[in-house]
């Protein structure tokens, strides 16, 4: 067994070990759902981060940096970002107030209705489950790559870990192990920048050295790779699509399942906003480092096939054997967490919002005995069965699932979301029309787009047409003698401050990370300035005046 497969190992097994020991903690319903409601900033920061960095971000968004196209990635994660912020401040916080089980849940409370809260449940089925089968097959892809393994065997293997783990531990372990992996793949992709930097002859170097890269020329210019020979013609063209996907993506972190749930389990309304602003810095700062990294790695080896093994290549390549380990890991760790979330996510969609009676009141009711909670690892169990299924029997396609399913959420819950908490004017049919109308829009354009009828040009991406179309939606079906006096009472309620969250000295407190928040961007801005920007327009300059044969 060598070095990679024994890092596997152990740390598949310190991931079970993780569950078992939240499993013992789990004794009642609000435990397996939301972490009996008391999980503290820095769990609820760890979760956050550690949800949406899968596999992804470090095979296929890498991948995409060491194609050239690093700087068009670190735009959307600009917009991506500011989704934390918008989504716990405008919608985060209220579903909290809500003490819902689900968000479904609490779509169910503020309409009253039983359909709303059905279908939400199903478009997390669907979104979900899609977003799972991309992530198993990310993991199983790397355990192949390092381990020589086939990929019918790694993808039992890791398929086994995160259900095994989730349904014994719920929430609970699942919030734990994300921030528990959260702190290790951070701080082995900045040493892993580090060892990827000095291979390439150090910082200043290395930027010289891509500025004027002509095998992948603009492979960090703020535009990235243009022409013919890639899909941006002009970097007008690439700044048009990075910026209405990277908007499209700060909705779904702004409303999407996977992140706003995490608000749920928050101990307090403070923690929900010291933890966004948290995990804004963290993800801009990750994806900072990984994705220049990435570009990097084309200065010590500028053929690797195919462009999302980067990271792989990376660990087996230019890293000791024990820290390439790591890395590996840390890959896996991404990707097992979010798998977690997700399958949890299904899961308890399909015990509490779909199967079961959807009710706060019979969850709190039945909540302390065993049978529900078995009920729920039982539904979780069939969704993991059917995943599975799936994960073999499928043609594997990783970035359209990928880019798929998490912006369904946008499309179908976005408009609906924020309304719930800001409108009078949205009524029951209103939102479930809405949510209707852009879940079929999304998924209607994009099954055409894959089939191959139609190539729908960046300004109608279906995430974007999906969220108007909603909107339009609930105008339409909003019938103004439609409102309920059971759901108008509700939202009333909800902007109503529990008394126990208006400490003077908590708010003080909390107020203080917005202020970190700003002051970390600047900082990051100047540091752009003079690390980047100054040093490769001085390269570049230097470079034409050279071509010119003009000295400098």
């Amino acid at each position: 067994m060598n070095g990679f497969q024994l890092g596997i190992v152990v740390s598949l097994a310190c991931y079970l070990a993780v569950g078992w020991y939240a499993g013992q903690r789990v004794k009642h319903l609000e435990d397996f759902f939301v972490a009996g409601r008391n999980a503290p900033t820095v769990l609820i920061l760890g979760t956050l981060v550690a949800s949406f960095m899968s596999t992804n971000a470090f095979i296929g968004e890498a991948g995409m940096s060491y194609q050239g196209h690093a700087p068009l990635v670190i735009i959307m994660t600009c917009f991506n970002c500011l989704g934390y912020i918008i989504g716990a401040v405008f919608f985060g916080r209220y579903l909290r107030r809500s003490k819902a089980l689900t968000v479904p849940a609490y779509f169910r409370a503020r309409f009253a209705s039983r359909r709303i809260q059905m279908f939400a449940g199903i478009s997390i089925v669907a979104g979900l489950s899609a977003y799972l089968l991309a992530v198993t097959w990310g993991m199983a892809l790397i355990i192949t790559e390092v381990t020589g393994f086939s990929e019918v065997a790694a993808i039992l293997l890791v398929w086994a870990s995160y259900t095994l783990f989730t349904l014994y531990s719920g929430s609970r372990g699942v919030i734990l192990t994300d921030t528990v992996m959260f702190v290790l793949f951070s701080g082995i992709i900045v040493v892993t920048c580090f060892f990827i930097v000095d291979a390439a002859g150090g910082w200043f170097t290395a930027i010289e050295s891509l500025a004027t890269y002509r095998d992948k020329p603009g492979i960090i210019a703020w535009h990235g790779r243009i022409g013919s020979d890639v899909y941006w013609q002009t970097p007008w063209d690439a700044l048009i699509w990075a910026s209405i996907l990277g908007v499209a993506w700060g909705i779904v972190v702004a409303v999407s399942p996977w992140q706003t749930s995490r608000y749920l389990m928050a101990r307090s309304e403070h923690v929900v906003i010291r933890s966004a602003c948290g995990a804004l810095i963290a993800m801009l700062l990750l994806y900072l480092v990984t994705n220049f990294a990435a570009a990097t790695v084309n200065l010590v080896n500028p053929d690797i096939t195919p462009a999302d093994s980067t990271m792989i290549w990376v660990a087996q390549n230019l890293l000791p054997t024990a820290l390439g380990a790591v890395l590996i890991c840390g890959v896996l760790a991404a990707g097992l967490s979010s798998a977690s979330t997700f399958l949890s996510l299904v899961g308890f969609s399909v015990s509490h919002d779909i199967l079961g009676d959807g009710t706060e009141e019979g969850a709190t009711a039945v909540g302390e005995t065993q049978a529900q909670l078995r009920a729920a690892r039982i539904a979780m169990l069939a969704v993991g069965l059917s995943v599975i299924g799936l994960a073999l029997m499928l043609p594997r396609n990783i970035y359209w699932l990928t880019h798929f399913a998490g912006p369904l959420f946008a499309s179908s819950w976005g408009v609906v979301a924020f309304m719930s908490v800001w409108s009078k004017r949205i009524t029951e049919s209103g939102a479930f029309w809405g949510m209707v109308t852009g879940f079929g829009v999304n998924v209607g354009m994009n099954a055409l787009s894959l089939a191959g009828f139609v190539e729908w040009p960046v300004i109608a991406d279906p995430i974007l047409v999906g969220v108007v179309s909603s909107y339009i939606a609930v105008r339409v079906a909003s019938n103004p003698e439609g409102h309920s006096i059971v759901a108008s009472t509700y939202r009333d309620a909800l902007h109503q401050m529990p008394a126990k969250e208006r400490d003077p000295l908590v708010i003080q407190q909390t107020l203080v990370w917005p202020k970190v928040m700003v002051a970390m961007g600047v900082l990051i801005a100047v540091a752009m300035t003079l690390f980047y920007a100054l040093p490769y327009g001085q390269a570049v300059a230097q470079a034409e005046q050279m071509a010119l044969g003009v000295m400098p």
